[in-house]
């Protein structure tokens, strides 16, 4: 990949989308919805494509989940798009602002990063997640997806440009580029070290490609981190509660990074709630214990209940895998958590509103949750219409990144000749 010829017509493209007015951006991005839903049938068949190339290739179900686009899905990628196109636009906004001694007035604005580049993993809903967002916030976005997405990428990418040209002036068909993936990656260290051509880089997917940007770029990177989430079951806890929260946080979408992967129970009611939990899950997931929780469940001589290995605990399954510890308090909890996860979501279910209050206060993650699932971490839930990750860092933008996420600000002064 040349990345002189590709971010040049993004860089052009960002600075012409810098000065659109919010109607001219609503209007464009309603072309692009339009488009998309007039490609649905030519997307949902290149998927099944990207989906029967990656189960040849051994995917797991749950990936295979996170990988797959059929109509519903479709509409629930229309739909946040309206969400999106009707929200307020955060270009312009004044932050803040006051007037100095000697008379000069100084506005804080809000002005869109730039050329935004996003490296994802699978989820070809992102492709129209992240061009929304960065459109709609007056950037421009170059888009690298995985190998096992590239056909459904290529549809949709294909879709966007013909709304954006459909919008006429109001349409700026460069702000988005698609980067396909080369087999050495070298297109990623091309993006990586694009310094001074793409203001910022967000990874979204496992570990190892968050790891890969954030050890190797020269480029500023938002890190939208992988998720080993947890859910502490407190000696208070409504339990029939707590096991239905377990249920949905884990088997509902196990392939996505705010499903819990390990499941921490205090010792108090570990033999009341451990059965309940297991009768709940039916067999469905593979429960790796540690051995006083194993103690407790073997008696079932379940299949599902294994001995754990240390390497289990802080460990993104991505599937129908949960690692389950026995804990003596909230103070072994909270501790656990913080040493164990991945700064994404965390939830404590109990019915003690101290406890609940110290859970949220000592946490050290974007989202913390009492008594509700932490699937709920997600833009569209959040009111946000799509989003471009969760942040798991604490620079920037922290937790679901939706249109401000992906906006700076810079101060505007106006003078009558002051000197200093």
């Amino acid at each position: 990949m040349d990345i002189d010829e590709t971010t040049r017509p993004l860089r052009k493209a960002a600075g012409e989308l810098a000065l659109h007015t919010a109607n001219q951006k609503n209007s464009a991005l309603s072309c692009v919805a339009k488009s998309i839903d007039r490609f649905r049938n030519e997307i949902i068949e290149a998927n099944k494509a990207d989906l029967a190339e990656s189960k040849a290739k051994g995917m797991s179900d749950a990936l295979l989940e996170r990988l797959m686009l059929d109509s519903k899905r479709v509409d629930g990628i229309l739909d946040s798009m309206k969400i999106v196109v009707s929200q307020n636009d955060p270009i312009g906004e004044v932050v803040s602002g006051w007037n100095t001694a000697n008379g000069m007035s100084i506005r804080q604005v809000r002005v869109p990063l730039g050329v935004v580049a996003i490296i994802y993993e699978s989820r070809p809903n992102v492709t129209v997640d992240a061009f929304c967002l960065a459109y709609k916030s007056g950037n421009a976005i170059l888009l690298r997806g995985s190998s096992s997405a590239l056909n459904t990428n290529r549809v949709l990418v294909k879709a966007i440009k013909e709304g954006l040209r459909n919008a006429g002036e109001n349409g700026i068909e460069d702000a988005i580029a698609l980067c396909e993936p080369l087999p050495d990656h070298s297109d990623v260290d091309a993006i990586l070290g694009a310094v001074g051509k793409i203001d910022c880089v967000l990874p979204r997917g496992g570990a190892k490609l968050i790891q890969r940007v954030v050890q190797n770029a020269k480029v500023p990177v938002i890190e939208t981190g992988a998720g080993v989430c947890h859910l502490f079951v407190d000696e208070s806890a409504d339990l029939d509660k707590a096991a239905k929260i377990a249920e949905n946080a884990k088997i509902q979408r196990p392939g996505a990074c705010n499903a819990i992967e390990c499941i921490l129970v205090h010792e108090k009611v570990a033999s009341d709630f451990l059965p309940k939990l297991e009768k709940t899950l039916a067999g469905r997931v593979e429960l790796r214990c540690d051995e006083k929780s194993y103690s407790i469940l073997s008696s079932s001589k379940s299949p599902k209940v294994v001995k754990a290995s240390d390497s289990d605990f802080g460990f993104e399954f991505l599937d129908l895998v949960c690692a389950v510890k026995v804990v003596s308090g909230i103070g072994e909890a909270v501790e656990y958590i913080n040493s164990h996860s991945t700064k994404h979501s965390e939830c404590i279910c109990t019915n003690d509103r101290a406890n609940a209050r110290i859970f949220q206060q000592r946490i050290d993650s974007a989202c913390v949750y009492v008594n509700a699932s932490t699937r709920f971490t997600d833009g569209g839930e959040f009111g946000f219409g799509a989003e471009v990750g969760i942040s798991t860092q604490k620079l920037h933008a922290r937790g679901p990144m939706g249109i401000k996420a992906l906006t700076t600000t810079k101060f505007l002064i106006d003078g009558d000749g002051q000197v200093r």
